[in-house]
């Protein structure tokens, strides 16, 4: 059965993007995923704002495609929003049957979650399986932080291995 992973970069002060979801900061660290993560993805569950937003790959070889063209496969977009039809792309208006689909697709790999408010949902929804975090030798300042929920109760992790956690519940 698949199981969800936010694998994601961020800067050292918890921001994946920076302000008005802007990622050309993290053009310049650009660097292969980690060794062994892509064949071991089989679906990404992406927020709506992830995947009309900006490219850290704009300008290269790989722009607009999942982890630089590193990587292809079923997309599920979470939104509300109507949006015009993609090869390979399924929008779902609610996260139950966005899970769902995106978890059939995978198999017994993982669906990897692209944005942070849909990483918040699913941690909220009780769905969400696994933490990668991969550092970055930045500090923003400002922007959108890896993990937002204002009044929100901590939510523990255990260690797999460096800068990846089992979310606990």
């Amino acid at each position: 059965m698949a199981k969800l992973l936010y694998a994601f970069s961020c800067s050292i002060d918890g921001f994946i993007a920076g302000p008005g979801g802007d990622m050309s900061w993290l053009t310049p660290f650009l660097g292969p995923p980690p060794e062994g993560l892509l064949p071991r993805i089989g679906a990404l569950l992406v927020g709506r704002r992830t995947y009309d937003g900006d490219d850290p790959h704009r300008g290269g070889p790989g722009e607009g495609q999942a982890f630089g063209g590193g990587w292809s496969g079923p997309q599920f977009v979470l939104t509300h929003r109507a949006a015009a039809p993609a090869p390979g792309v399924t929008f779902a208006g609610d996260l139950a049957s966005a899970v769902s689909a995106a978890k059939a697709a995978a198999g017994d790999k993982y669906v990897n979650v692209l944005g942070a408010d849909v990483a918040r949902q699913c941690l909220e929804a009780g769905v969400l399986d696994e933490i990668l975090a991969l550092p970055v030798p930045v500090l923003l300042g400002d922007g959108v932080r890896m993990f937002h929920r204002p009044g929100g109760a901590p939510i523990g992790l255990e260690p797999l291995r460096p800068n990846w956690y089992r979310v606990l519940r």
